[in-house]
């Protein structure tokens, strides 16, 4: 798709796609939206990996010296363990 290709789909003017494209102007969310739509295409947000989380614990654990993250760490895996559910006893 060409510059007045998309400019005409979008209703916007071709020397907008230009400056968009050179870099010298960084399009408004609603009108690259607009260009996209104009494109066959749309724009999805999603959370990015990482964000949001509270490390607080992490840096706690490695204030830890490896040996007390190495203990701590069998410690949860055995409470985990207990919180599985349990087979069902066979009967004979």
């Amino acid at each position: 798709m060409t510059q007045r290709q998309l400019a005409a789909a979008a209703g916007t003017p071709q020397s907008t796609i230009g400056r968009i494209e050179t870099g010298r102007v960084n399009p408004t969310l609603d009108n690259l939206r607009q260009l996209l739509r104009a494109a066959g295409q749309d724009l999805e947000l999603a959370p990015v990996a990482g964000g949001g989380e509270d490390r607080t614990l992490i840096r706690d654990r490695l204030r830890l010296t490896p040996a007390a993250r190495a203990a701590l760490a069998v410690t949860e895996a055995r409470a985990a363990a207990r919180l599985q559910p349990q087979p069902a006893a066979r009967r004979k």
